[in-house]
């Protein structure tokens, strides 16, 4: 895999957005009335003109996300990956926006310190995987993780979610996907909330009782009716998807990744000398 593989699959996540996504803000649009109709009609024109005139879908292009499955030592996937994102920052264009933390200097070209954040599994029946994740700050901002006593159980997990899409309101542009970490650790939790967003949205989990939770958490927060853009609405969110571990029988940690209705995932495969990108 090259540079450049990483370089095209960028763009190509960030000027058009996966067929799941826009079939489900479409079935959306379908279903409202008045100007949240409209506002998600104006969402699907505005995925049109990127696609056609390859260009960014929003003026956010984010701060990218590396999901890497791979056998052996890594550090040349991270070396190609770090130029990949350089390349594309200059070509597609990126905006630039990773700054450090404490002097707000901007890098420029969307590496620094600890970026792009990379995580990585082993394979051990070998080949190489890549998901790529943008992850614009509107909705990153009003993400949210806590630790729950584990007595608090289902019903404390549900309400969490709750409270936290309840408390971002219109912020992260909705209609909004909510991935929903369970379990691990703290930090582990907030791995699982953003890994639950490179699933499909149509694709449900296998197991059942997450299965059960994701939908009843998405008929809650749409109940809320927050709408498309905060306009009310039917349609807060278009999906729930929850990932759980394993964690301590004294803890209970949780997380809550939002998303904006521009959902921007990539994935790449290495099959032999071919790089397929797939969405």
């Amino acid at each position: 895999m090259r540079a450049e593989d990483i370089a095209e699959a960028i763009r190509l996540m960030e000027t058009d957005l996966p067929p799941d996504v826009e079939a489900a803000l479409a079935r959306c649009r379908d279903e409202e009335e008045g100007i949240s109709r409209e506002v998600l009609g104006a969402m699907l024109e505005n995925v049109r003109i990127a696609r056609e005139g390859g260009v960014p879908i929003c003026q956010d292009t984010g701060s990218l996300v590396f999901f890497v499955s791979a056998k052996g030592c890594c550090s040349e996937i991270c070396r190609i990956i770090m130029e990949g994102v350089a390349m594309a920052t200059e070509a597609v264009p990126l905006r630039a926006n990773i700054v450090d933390p404490f002097s707000r200097k901007n890098t420029g070209n969307n590496l620094g310190r600890g970026n792009p954040i990379i995580h990585i599994d082993p394979r051990p029946e070998g080949g190489l995987r890549i998901g790529i994740l943008a992850k614009g700050a509107g909705s990153e901002n009003v993400s949210a993780a806590t630790m729950l006593d584990p007595d608090q159980s289902v019903g404390g997990i549900k309400e969490f979610v709750l409270q936290t899409v309840r408390k971002a309101g219109a912020k992260p542009c909705p209609p909004i996907i909510v991935g929903v970490g369970v379990g691990g650790s703290l930090d582990a939790a907030a791995l699982l909330s953003k890994r639950a967003l490179m699933r499909r949205l149509d694709e449900p989990t296998e197991d059942a009782l997450s299965s059960h939770l994701e939908g009843d958490l998405l008929r809650e927060i749409n109940s809320l009716r927050i709408g498309p853009m905060g306009f009310g609405g039917k349609n807060t969110a278009l999906a729930v998807r929850l990932e759980a571990a394993d964690c301590h029988t004294a803890s209970l940690p949780v997380a809550v990744s939002i998303q904006c209705w521009a959902l921007r995932r990539v994935f790449l495969e290495a099959e032999g000398d071919r790089v397929l990108i797939r969405r």
